[in-house]
């Protein structure tokens, strides 16, 4: 066992043999003040800048949400292309892995045994990946994009239709919004996280490398990894991970304001947003205190639970048919639409692919570091084959289900029962209003706003935990005061970010640190490649 606390198993390549000895001496056991197992400068620069951050956001309040909006339209109106064709590179990429001899590497070594059931590691994989924004876009996203799709002004300038809609045309309009919706929930964003985790697990796990995003840089930079290359990666991984996080947590917080209104009558306040990011942090404080067995894993599984009664209650009591045909009917539109809609250059609307597809790449890739480096540490014994496809294919069909049976449930609310309630609603109440049309509303609204309570505590207490591990230098078991800190300010970024500008500040700081960051993860496309060629087959 290295002092980075990352095995280094017997018959692994020597690829970095040499050189990982250098990096050790440079990267790991930084004994900071009070204690702290800090890997300098990574800890003290994103510490501080995150702190001046949160104060100037704070004191500039008014100022600070125009700049943020201004910010997220000029990024994703420049770099819509970049963004759409990254995301197939990520996807092309996992695609060969299946396929090529690569497939059979396992990570950890030939000799490595799975840590974790496939029940276990699914339920991580499905909670930490994307939980809180299927919550919050699973009815919303399909009713938008239905909507604007069917309406006459569909493809003007305008417009937020995906490949100029499908004026007055009901049928056409719903194959559009769900093959528009599962695109931005299937494929693309479990490759980004994929490719992000599959290099880190290669690198620690086959290399004996720390589990940093440095680490998936050596074959590119060489020695200077473990210097000022290596540690703007690291900085800005952490950058990533806690506006990425910030970002899912205020939409939480926005959805969970908005059902406790609903049901019990919560006033929708930002004192009321406040005190929800206060408490849920602490409960997320308490899992980490826990670790990753103890508290992650098991409000995951919890979390699998909910979810899964919420979503057979729904296709009991929905229409059944209709949402288990409308599966494979969804997934054939999907499959159709794709090329327009990956199309970095095609005819998509540029509001559609600015306002939705630019933003969701860019959050995706802002997540991937958290998510990445999470899935990477409960991976281990896994074959790169089976990886890829427990981790691109099987989280996409249960994206595909899950937006079938909300989003499709409400559409056909609107279409065959002229429910416009869910159609008026905001976007943060439309979950909500789509359960009040179906039976014992009031018991189900209250497992979807605890569902959205639980999501938040995964994902914060999985990212605190990938942060400190980052600043740590890639340990895994850095002091207890270094995760609550990390736990802590994912909570006071969100809050600062929600009163400096809402959520469109929140979705501004998301693009901003996704864009940079999607540099970094197309040298780890290389990078990942050039691993998996070393290790024996």
């Amino acid at each position: 066992m290295s002092e980075a606390g990352i095995p280094a198993p017997e018959g692994a390549s020597t690829l970095i043999q040499t050189d990982y000895e250098v990096g050790q001496d440079n990267i790991v056991k930084q004994i900071g003040p009070f204690g702290l197992d800090v890997h300098n400068p990574v800890f003290m620069i994103s510490g501080l800048t995150i702190v001046a951050f949160v104060v100037l956001t704070l004191v500039l309040q008014d100022q600070a949400g125009a700049i943020f909006n201004s910010l997220r339209e000029w990024l994703t109106s420049t770099f819509d292309w970049f963004f759409l064709l990254a995301g197939n590179v990520f996807v092309l990429l996992c695609l060969f892995l299946v396929v090529s001899p690569y497939g059979k590497v396992r990570i950890g070594g030939k000799e490595a045994v799975p840590d974790y059931s496939y029940s276990g590691w699914f339920a991580m994989l499905f909670a930490a990946g994307m939980g809180i924004g299927l919550m919050f876009y699973g009815v919303s996203e399909p009713i938008s994009h239905f909507s604007s799709s069917v309406a006459e002004n569909a493809g003007a300038p305008d417009s937020w239709a995906p490949l100029g809609g499908a004026p007055g045309d009901a049928v056409a309009a719903r194959h559009l919004g769900m093959a528009a919706t599962i695109f931005h929930w299937s494929l693309h964003p479990w490759a980004i996280y994929a490719i992000v985790a599959l290099s880190l697990a290669i690198f620690a796990y086959n290399k004996g490398l720390p589990l940093t995003m440095r680490s998936i840089f050596y074959p590119v930079f060489g020695e200077r990894t473990w210097g000022w290359p290596g540690h703007i990666i690291d900085i800005l991984a952490v950058f990533a991970t806690l506006f990425g996080l910030a970002t899912s947590l205020g939409f939480g917080a926005e959805q969970a304001n908005a059902g406790l209104n609903h049901v019990f009558g919560l006033p929708v306040t930002d004192a009321s947003k406040i005190l929800l990011i206060i408490a849920i942090t602490g409960v997320a404080l308490t899992s980490v205190v826990a670790g990753l067995d103890a508290g992650v894993k098991r409000l995951s599984e919890i979390n699998m639970i909910l979810a899964a009664l919420l979503l057979l209650f729904v296709l009991i009591v929905g229409p059944t048919w209709a949402i288990i045909s409308g599966f494979f009917t969804n997934l054939y539109q999907y499959m159709r639409y794709l090329p327009e809609l990956s199309n970095p250059f095609g005819r998509t609307d540029d509001s559609f692919r600015d306002g939705w597809t630019a933003f969701y790449w860019a959050w995706w890739i802002s997540w991937s570091p958290f998510v990445g480096m999470f899935i990477a540490r409960i991976s281990r014994g896994r074959t790169v084959r089976e990886f890829i496809v427990c981790v691109l294919i099987i989280p996409s069909l249960v994206s595909v289900f899950w937006m079938t049976a909300f989003g499709g449930t409400a559409i056909s609310q609107i279409v065959n029962d002229g429910y416009q309630a869910v159609v008026e609603a905001p976007l943060e109440l439309k979950l909500f209003s789509m359960l009040e049309a179906l039976p014992l509303q009031a018991i189900t609204s209250f497992i979807g706003i605890c569902l959205v309570i639980v999501f938040f505590v995964t994902s914060s207490d999985s990212a605190s935990l990938v942060i400190d591990t980052i600043t740590a230098g890639g340990k895994v078991d850095a002091p207890l005061a270094q995760r609550v800190f990390w736990a802590s300010f994912e909570g006071i970024v969100a809050i600062a970010l929600l009163l400096g500008g809402g959520l469109g500040a929140l979705q501004a700081m998301a693009v901003s640190t996704g864009f940079p960051f999607t540099i970094v993860l197309l040298l780890a496309c290389y990078a990942i490649v050039k691993g998996l060629a070393s290790e024996p087959r």
